[in-house]
């Protein structure tokens, strides 16, 4: 059975280590900090200029002065910070975000991102994500494997607007895991009852599947 996003979410999280500067994208990647492992704690960035993000606010703590770079109202730990866009980018650009976990609709076997936009939509901006792609120490993608009509979101070249160009370490998805490699794509886990030969045909690029192995559960 593929993974659902709170699997997906967890997998991610194993990924983190204790005291690490994280930032997330927006949707399916803000559900990792509910799936930290037990004695990792992380500050977690947002690039409008927080750094030190709590959990979302139940109604009562509500304040709409204090939002992520989604736009969405969150809380502070104890010890955050606040400051403006340029002292922020400044974190980004100098490398001194440990991990960015981002969504996508493309990824190339090359580890080229297409996050941003699709040609004909509006949208109201690239955001952040073209600065945390370089400026990350390492960059990880969660997405679903396929696109809504069963097309492959791993490819061999990416087709949409690029994000940045050789800068993914490693993608997640509902049926797998996969290393971006200088020889390509390295199949490293299967979502339970998935076969190599499942994953091969909903993948858009070649994969070296020889170290892959299935994980039953995540944590």
């Amino acid at each position: 059975m593929p993974w659902n996003r709170d699997a997906m979410a967890a997998r991610a999280a194993a990924e983190l280590t204790d005291g690490s500067y994280v930032n997330l994208g927006i949707g399916l990647p803000t559900l990792v900090p509910n799936h930290l492992p037990t004695g990792v704690d992380v500050i977690l960035h947002s690039e409008n200029g927080i750094l030190g993000v709590g959990p979302y606010p139940y109604d009562h703590e509500v304040d709409p002065d204090l939002i992520n770079a989604g736009k969405e109202t969150v809380t502070c730990v104890p010890g955050g910070s606040f400051f403006d866009s340029a002292l922020s980018f400044g974190l980004i650009r100098g490398g001194h975000i440990d991990t960015a976990i981002l969504g996508a609709m493309q990824v190339s076997a090359d580890g080229d991102l297409a996050n941003w936009t699709v040609p004909g939509t509006m949208v109201k901006g690239m955001g952040g994500a073209m600065d945390l792609v370089h400026g990350a120490r390492r960059v990880i993608v969660v997405m679903e494997h396929t696109a809504r009509d069963g097309t492959p979101k791993i490819v061999s070249q990416c087709t949409l607007p690029l994000t940045g160009r050789r800068v993914i370490d490693r993608i997640i998805t509902d049926l797998a895991v996969l290393d971006v490699t200088a020889d390509g794509l390295v199949l490293r886990e299967l979502a339970p009852g998935l076969s190599v030969d499942e994953i091969r045909r909903r993948t858009g690029a070649s994969i070296d599947a020889t170290s892959a192995i299935e994980v039953m559960t995540v944590q």
